[in-house]
Formats: C-alpha cells, structure tokens, sequence
C-alpha cells in the first residue's frame, strides 16, 4: 500500500499529476489546492491515500496531512466518494468546512461541485460531532491518531479551540459550542478575542436552550 511519494512533477492536468519516482511515473488524483502548490520540474512529497478496487487501483495525494485527514472524514459519509471529497477539499479550505459544518451552512458546503442541498445537510449532520472532537484534539474515527486537528496553529484558530473547549468545561456539548464559537467567529472582526467567543458564544447557547 502507497502511503507516500517523493518524487518530480512530471505533468499536470485539471485534477491529476504524475510524480516521476525513480523514471516511474505516478498518476495522483488531487485537489485543486493541492494541485496549485505543484510544478512541473519541480521536486515534491504528497501523503497518498491509496484505493483498491476490483477494476482500478487509484492514488489520491495531499500536500499536507490535514488535507489528507479531511479526505479520509468526508468519505465516511454515505455518497461522498473520492472525486466528491476532492472537489470538497478544492472548493473550501479545512478551516471553512469546519465553521459550515458546526454552522449546519448548506449553502457553503454545496458550493463544492457534485454536492446538492440534500448531501450537503448530510454532511453538516454526519460529521457535526466529529468535527467538534478535531477541534478539541481528539481524533475521531477515520482520522489519524498523530495528525494535528484542521484548525491550524494561528492565532485565531488558537481562540477558537479555546473558546470551545471553555464552553465545554461548562457543560455544553462539543458540537453545541463548537456551533456556537463559529457563529460568533462569524460576527466578529479579526483576530477575535477568547473572551469576546465565550460571551457570544454563551449568549447563542442561550438562546437555543430558551427555545
């Protein structure tokens, strides 16, 4: 099984490349974004997320490992095959698909070619919880053990995990204030403040238990 690639961008096309290894060369599927970081010539590593089918044996490649992870979850979701989750991962960065899913944002998620409202709101549902563990840091099933959550290291994405976790410690559900930090995020001028996400955040959760 093909975990990994080091080689030299041989060619280039709409949603493939072929990585020259040793005068081998290898057809990868990727995304859009990962596609852009590529260049003819040029050396390049990619994590390879291999299928083995009866008929085909495919690669898929990722520039980084939290792409990859993200491949890895949205596949978990009944009608979400490869080319839908690549065109998922080229339509919006790891960061967007976590605040469109704890937002339940349809909209956003069927801005990815292939996705309609109904796979949409599948996808907010099925992988509402899930998502609200990366953020805390726990992996869930289908993502790797070691790998860092989709939010990355920055600052803002700092306060948000704060902000969740804060929310959590006071007894709400992952999902709930991840939900809630990301509406709030969402109201918010940059860099929000942890403090200014809990109180929004609080204030949204709020809202929902008076219903």
């Amino acid at each position: 099984m093909i975990a990994k690639l080091s080689g030299t961008i041989d060619q280039l096309g709409d949603d493939w490349t072929i990585v020259d290894v040793g005068g081998v060369g290898y057809l990868v599927f990727c995304s859009g974004k990962t596609l852009s970081r590529l260049f003819v010539g040029e050396p390049a590593r990619l994590s390879i997320e291999t299928h083995v089918r009866e008929d085909h044996i495919h690669l898929y490649g990722f520039y980084d490992a939290h792409e990859r992870d993200w491949f890895k979850l949205l596949t978990t979701v009944q009608g979400v095959g490869a080319k839908v989750a690549l065109g998922i991962l080229s339509a919006l960065s790891g960061d967007e698909l976590t605040h469109a899913i704890a937002a339940a944002d349809k909209a956003a998620i069927s801005r990815a070619p292939g996705v309609g409202p109904k796979l949409a709101a599948r996808i907010a549902s099925e992988l509402k919880d899930k998502v609200a563990k990366l953020t805390l840091g726990m992996a869930p099933s289908g993502a790797s053990q070691k790998s860092p959550p989709p939010l990355g290291a920055g600052g803002d994405d700092a306060a948000l995990r704060d902000a969740v976790s804060a929310l959590v410690n006071l007894g709400y559900g992952a999902s709930d204030a991840l939900g809630a930090v990301a509406h709030a995020a969402s109201t918010l001028e940059d860099p929000p403040r942890v403090e200014d996400l809990i109180r929004l955040g609080l204030g949204e959760l709020g809202l929902k238990e008076g219903l």
